[in-house]
Order: structure tokens, then sequence, then C-alpha cells
């Protein structure tokens, strides 16, 4: 089995990391493989709703190449994604917002290639705004039909400096929980698989739109 964790930090060594760091060290311990692929470096353009990836039906973002449809693909073939990002106003940060708009949304438009997979949300701050980061992140993973693993309290892990992080206590037992967790619920995903325990067929999206 195999988890692709996404770095939305640009700092490719920061406490983000740090938090996924965490949580594929006790995948690794499971026997899962894992990799990070840092994105927040990236000069990533936002989605421009014009909606080739849902005409194409080619697994693609149709933006010049970025690197983003590289990312998607190995987000495809994984068996568990983990989002991670730094909090920026209480929010996402821009480009990791950027990335998972146009890799959700290819994603949703090529008949579901995220649709059952195991995922999770991590987030790294100094100070306030978790909650609110880590409910934007969860959005993703909820609309894309994930399955979403818990820990013993909200994912997430405070310190302001790369390395300060460490400190927490509190937030390094909630990451590596959640790895722990993640590396069950993983398992008995491949289980029924194996098992022949299909997962309910996917349905065509009904669309209602409020104004007409």
């Amino acid at each position: 089995m195999k988890v692709v964790a996404i770095n939305g930090s640009p700092r490719a060594e920061g406490n983000t990391r740090f938090a996924l760091d965490l949580v594929c060290s006790q995948l690794t311990a499971a026997g899962i493989d894992s990799e990070v692929v840092q994105v927040g470096h990236l000069p990533l353009h936002g989605c421009t709703g014009c909606g080739r990836c849902r005409k194409n039906k080619d697994e693609c973002c149709s933006l010049p190449d970025d690197g983003v449809n590289a990312i998607i693909a190995k987000m495809k073939e994984a068996d568990g994604i983990v989002l991670g990002s730094p909090v920026y106003f209480s929010g996402i940060a821009g480009t990791m917002k950027c990335f998972l708009d146009r890799a959700f949304y290819v994603a949703g438009s090529n008949g579901g290639l995220f649709r059952t997979k195991v995922g999770a949300a991590v987030v790294a701050l100094r100070r306030s705004g978790a909650v609110a980061t880590f409910d934007q992140l969860n959005h993703y993973l909820n609309y894309a039909e994930m399955l979403v693993p818990s820990s013993n309290y909200w994912n997430a892990l405070h310190g302001a400096k790369p390395g300060e992080s460490a400190g927490d206590a509190e937030g390094v037992q909630v990451m590596e929980v959640l790895g722990r967790n993640l590396a069950w619920l993983l398992g008995l995903v491949k289980a029924g698989r194996e098992a022949s325990v299909e997962p309910p067929p996917a349905e065509a999206k009904v669309r209602t739109n409020f104004i007409r």
C-alpha cells in the first residue's frame, strides 16, 4: 500500500513537513509506503473554471504544465492521501488552495479518481486558525467521497520557527495517533477488497441550481 502526503507549505522542511513526517512514521511502522510531495513552493495558477477537464476526460488539468498533473497521477495511484497546510489568515495557504481546487476538480470530473481512498488532513500553525483551516481541508476529502480517519484531537501542530512544533507534545501525539488510525483504516479497506466487499457504486452527480 502507498500513501501520498501533500505538503502545502512553501517551506520544504518546516512544521507542516514535520507534521506529515510524524504521520508517515506510523505508516512506515505498519509496513505502508509513503511519499511527501511538496507543492507550496510552486508558482501555481488557480482553477480558471474552463471545464476542459470535465469535457476531455483525460484526468488532467488543461492549464499549462506546472507539475499539477504529475501529482494528480500520484494521488490516483495511491491508496491514501494526506493533505498538509500551514495556516495563513485562518485558512489554507494560497498555493495549496490553487492546487487542491484543480486536483480535486479534475478527480471529480473524471469519474471520482479519489473515491473510497483513505484521506486525512493536518495543519501547522503558530497560534490560531487551526480548526478553520482543518475544516477547509476536510471539505475536499468529504466531497471526493474519501474515507477519513480521526485522531484524539483536531489534527493541528503548533510552532512558529521550523522545529518548534516538536515541543508541542499533544500535537505530536495527535499526529502519531492519526498515523496509526490511518494505517488501520487502510488495512480494513484492503481486507475488505480481498474479501470481495465492494464499495457502493458511484452515482452520477445530481446538480440543482438555486436560480434558474
